[in-house]
């Protein structure tokens, strides 16, 4: 399985539904808050190509994009295979 990373604040809801249905399909991932760790939102912002708002989501080293990213993704039935590859 692929490691999962994604970019938060605490506040953002976008982030909570993005968390959401990693956990709601049993995808283990990583949570990096750009507000409490030092350098970060800078790191993910070079990770993905220049976007600042979060999440910002990477499966492995692809990044997969935002909230809505992940989720039209899932409903391609993409998401599975790609975590899993």
């Amino acid at each position: 399985m692929k490691p999962v990373t994604i970019y938060t604040t605490a506040w953002c809801p976008y982030c909570s539904a993005a968390k959401s249905l990693l956990r709601d399909k049993g995808i283990a991932f990583t949570e990096i808050d750009v507000e409490k760790a030092s350098g970060s939102r800078t790191t993910m912002v070079q990770r993905a190509g220049g976007r600042t708002s979060v999440p910002q989501i990477f499966v492995g080293d692809t990044h997969v994009g935002g909230c809505d990213d992940l989720y039209a993704l899932n409903g391609a039935g993409k998401l599975d295979p790609m975590v899993a590859a």
